[in-house]
């Protein structure tokens, strides 16, 4: 197995191997689209491992396997394909899936060896491998993290208490001498669902958030992360924003980046929207930016820029980037579309 981020320790869990992967790959993607002037003009030259030959086809909604088609052929693919939407969160989670497949099945493969076929997995061997924790789960045929808590006690990819180890073989012990035997096969179809939900955590705190971090820098902007301050204040509560620019204590613009589906674009839409009354209402001069990706509803959309002063998709971006800009750095005050007049104050009537 080749990996884009590097090599993940032996303890590595999961997740961490999945964000390792996928932050590599957005690295290789954006260097990728600098160097062909945005994907406009890709040369097999350009294609120098499998991984940009799979961010290609994938992104283009090509079906070959990455690894056994020429540099040649994804150029000429790319250009047959040229008026099919590039989807960026396809051509980086299709790797990241690749690399999270492979390693469950070297795991459940080690695991099943080592233990005679789950038959002799014990207490200390499954405190001893606390990252394996998903497998153990699914063996265990327990399928929420709720679920396990309830049954014994707390337990993560972390760590692993005796207690609870103790617990959880005893559940492995009940399902491998059960009726129905367990397959290898079994066991991986169920991680799926935990493979998925890595994957979509990830899309929304690394990915959306790296091609926003990028597009800030290629136009020399000074901005703060949300790990890198306390708080953004606002007239409620305070808390902190994606992005502040420059800095949270002079700020001038927030971002909020936020991927949604119809099912919970409403939810999000007054979320975010309250978010930005908070912040706005506590400084006048503040420019609030949406960044949105997934299929928010027409309706949600058309509510947002009420608050927000521009809400953009995330393949917009160099847009976005030119706005902040002219707003932060240019002075442009044509830009900040709305004044918030927002306060809480104690009835004076006691």
């Amino acid at each position: 197995m080749t990996n884009a981020g590097g090599t993940a320790g032996p303890e590595s869990t999961l997740y961490d191997i999945a964000r390792e992967e996928m932050q590599g790959l957005i690295d290789r993607y954006l260097t990728l689209a600098e160097a062909s002037d945005g994907l406009a003009t890709i040369e097999a030259g350009s294609i120098e491992t499998v991984h940009e030959r799979r961010i290609l086809l994938a992104g283009f909604g090509a079906q070959d396997d990455a690894s056994m088609v020429s540099a040649d052929f994804v150029a000429e693919e790319v250009r047959r394909r040229s008026a099919v939407p590039f989807d960026v969160e396809r051509a980086i989670t299709t790797g990241v899936y690749i690399v999270l497949r492979e390693k469950a099945q070297g795991w459940l493969n080690t695991l099943s060896s080592e233990t005679e076929e789950f038959t002799k997995l014990d207490a200390a061997y499954i405190q001893a491998h606390p990252a394996w924790l998903p497998l153990f789960m699914r063996i265990a045929g327990v399928f929420s993290k709720a679920e396990l808590k309830r049954l014994i006690g707390s337990a993560t990819d972390q760590r692993i208490s005796a207690p609870a180890a103790a617990k959880l073989a005893g559940l492995v012990h009940d399902r491998v001498t059960g009726v129905n035997a367990l397959t290898l096969g079994e066991v991986l179809r169920g991680l799926e669902g935990t493979l998925e939900g890595i994957v979509r955590d990830l899309v929304g705190r690394l990915l959306l958030e790296s091609l926003v971090e990028h597009a800030l820098k290629s136009r020399g902007l000074e901005f703060q992360r949300e790990t890198e301050y306390k708080s953004l204040t606002g007239v409620v509560y305070d808390i902190r924003a994606d992005f502040v620019l420059p800095s949270a204590k002079k700020p001038l613009a927030f971002i909020e980046v936020r991927k949604s589906s119809s099912r919970h674009a409403s939810l999000y839409a007054k979320d975010k929207m309250f978010s930005a009354i908070n912040w706005k209402g506590k400084h006048p001069d503040l420019l609030g930016v949406l960044v949105t990706d997934g299929d928010w509803t027409r309706a949600t959309l058309e509510i947002l820029p009420r608050v927000f002063d521009y809400v953009v998709p995330i393949t917009n971006l160099p847009v976005m980037a030119d706005t902040l800009k002219a707003y932060v750095v240019d002075k442009n005050r044509s830009k900040l579309k709305w004044l918030i007049d927002f306060a809480v104050r104690a009835n004076a009537v006691s």
